[in-house]
Parts: C-alpha cells; sequence; structure tokens
C-alpha cells in the first residue's frame, strides 16, 4: 500500500506538533494545509475545502482519519461525499456529553465511516446501538500505546525536565476548565493549596496560559507550582512515568497513566475512555475540588486501589490495523 499523510495544520504551534513529527519519526507531510485556528464552523470548514482538493488530486481507494478532532470530521465528511472508504482508527468511544465538540465528531464520523476500529469491547457496543453493522466493526485495541512501547528506550533515557523528586503533574485545555473565570481561580487557589503537600508541575497548553494572563493571574507568584511550557512527548512521557499522580483533563492522558500504573484524577465529569476507570488508574474527579484534595493525599499515603494494564494494551494495535487493511483492500 501507498500512504500519504495530510496535516491539516490544525495544531500549528512548533511546541504543539512539529516536537512530534521529530521525535516520533513520522515522516514530513506530503500535504500541509496550513489552516490555524479558528471557529469551529470556520476551521472544520476551512479543511474541507482544502481536504477535497487533495482528495480530487489524489484519487485514494481509501482515507484513514484518527480519533476525534476536527480534522478527523472533516476528511471524512469530504471523503463520504465523494464516495472514498472511510476507516476510522479509535471509533466508537463515547462520553455521552455532546457539549464536546468531540463527542459530536465522534458520532458523525462513526456514523459515515465504512470501517470502524475500535480500542474497547464498550466501544464496540456504542457503535451496535447507534446501529453500525458488526461487519463494520474491528476491535484492535489501543492504537497509542504502541508509541509508548516503541520509543519507551528513548523515553527512560532522556534528560528530566525538572530536578524534583516527588511531585503531581498536571495538564488542562478543556473550555470546561480553563473559560470559566471563578472556577479557574478557585482550581488555582486548589492547586496552591495542594503544593503544600506536594510540589507540582503545570506544563501550559496556550489555551490555559492566554486565559490565566487574562484573568491576571501571576504564574511567577506560585513558589511550588512549576509552570512549565509545553513538552516533546519523550519528555512528557517521562514526566508523567514519574509523577506520584496526574492531574488532567485530556482523554489519551488518562490512557497513558494507566498504562504507566500512575494514578490519574480527572477534572471531568465523564469520559470517553471508561476502561480506565474499570481497570486502569483513573478517577473522575468532576469541579468538586475538595475530593481533588483528599484523593491527593489518600493516594501520597498509598491507599489507592489495585491498577492493571486492559487486555491487549501490547503494542501490537497497529499490526493488526494494517493486517485488516490488507484484507479490505
Amino acid at each position: 500500500m501507498e500512504q500519504k499523510i495530510i496535516h491539516t495544520g490544525q495544531h500549528y504551534d512548533d511546541k504543539m506538533y512539529e516536537v512530534f513529527f521529530k521525535q516520533l519519526e513520522i515522516p514530513t507531510p506530503d500535504y500541509n494545509l496550513g489552516v490555524g485556528s479558528s471557529s469551529h464552523a470556520h476551521q472544520t470548514a476551512e479543511m474541507m475545502i482544502r481536504i477535497e482538493e487533495v482528495f480530487i488530486r489524489e484519487r485514494p481507494d481509501m482515507i484513514i482519519v484518527y480519533g476525534d478532532v476536527n480534522s478527523t470530521l472533516a476528511g471524512a465528511l469530504v471523503a463520504s461525499k465523494m464516495g472514498i472508504k472511510i476507516a476510522h482508527i479509535e471509533a466508537g468511544l463515547r462520553s455521552f456529553d455532546r457539549t464536546m465538540p468531540e463527542e459530536i465528531n465522534r458520532i458523525v464520523t462513526d456514523s459515515i465511516s465504512d470501517y470502524c476500529f475500535t480500542p474497547s469491547e464498550d466501544a464496540n457496543q456504542h457503535l451496535k446501538n447507534e446501529g453500525i453493522e458488526s461487519d463494520k466493526i474491528f476491535l484492535v485495541r489501543n492504537i497509542m500505546i504502541d508509541t509508548m512501547v516503541k520509543f519507551m528506550t528513548q523515553i527512560e533515557q532522556c534528560n528530566r525536565v525538572v530536578d524534583i523528586e516527588n511531585y503531581v503533574l498536571c495538564t488542562l485545555h478543556r473550555p470546561s476548565n480553563v473559560e470559566d473565570k471563578e472556577a479557574l481561580i478557585k482550581l488555582i487557589d486548589t492547586f496552591e493549596g495542594l503544593s503544600e503537600i506536594v510540589e507540582i508541575i503545570f506544563p501550559l497548553h496556550p489555551r490555559t496560559r492566554k486565559r490565566l494572563a487574562q484573568i491576571d493571574i501571576d504564574i511567577k507568584r506560585f513558589d511550588k507550582i512549576h509552570f512549565i511550557e509545553p513538552l516533546g512527548y519523550f519528555e512528557f512521557i517521562k514526566l508523567q512515568k514519574e509523577a506520584k499522580i496526574v492531574i488532567t483533563d485530556s482523554g489519551g492522558i488518562q490512557e497513558e497513566s494507566t498504562f504507566l500504573g500512575v494514578p490519574c484524577l480527572t477534572l471531568r465529569e465523564n469520559t470517553e475512555r471508561p476502561i480506565t476507570i474499570s481497570e486502569g488508574t483513573n478517577q473522575l474527579i468532576g469541579h468538586d475540588y475538595e475530593t481533588l484534595k483528599s484523593s491527593v493525599i489518600r493516594i501520597l499515603k498509598n491507599e489507592n486501589s489495585n491498577r492493571k494494564v486492559p487486555n491487549n494494551w501490547d503494542g501490537q494495535t497497529a499490526k493488526r490495523i494494517v493486517n485488516y487493511l490488507l484484507d479490505l483492500l
């Protein structure tokens, strides 16, 4: 098979994309559409216009879309209109929260995909409940884990970013946590209180940094909360692997921390990755910051529950997908 890569430019900051191409040895994209940031509607529409031009030129037999970002939806919609086969990797995940743009992207993409490659049994069941035929559904497990397995040597060999032995790692970027002024102030106050118990390392997503500046929170005034720039993949996974606890609102980090055996406290009311709770290290906190504080204290006292890695998170998901694709094409 010949594969060509389209980079839409949805993530365009060097710290948020280029470093990943370099570290993970991803080939230079055949097309870089340079769409950039905008409203969801404008960004998705602009992607569709530029993706259609590529499809007209290339006439692919199939497109493969990943995850749940606007690029995923845009590529799938254009392919569907042009009669091109669509394979969706990470299909079937559901948070059942339609206020999340990612949930809309997932539902629509799955509904028009010809082949749905799923990470878990619950994802299979969600698709069947939505009327997707069983012969379109392929359980292949977690593609993200392949990356960690492949590069674990490089991850373990990279230099530590911050010279601190015991720390909590925090990441925040979702609008539900960073856009509401009062909620964000309360959350930062909670972190300040926690930092008296354990130091916090906080790589700042550009959206979060911008929002903190808008509400006049001086990040330099905190002695034991270490706000740092976004990190490369190797550096971030190493930081995550050595953390006592991870506090996040990221879906992917819920999975990574489960694989690494690191307790994860998720600042969301729901998750599209329930396997990280039923079998992994994840706990939903929502916006209950008292529970956040008590959970951190409990985990630091080693009172956390048993942890295990879900079945077949083995680094072989890509091979399973390719074997199916060879048959399907």
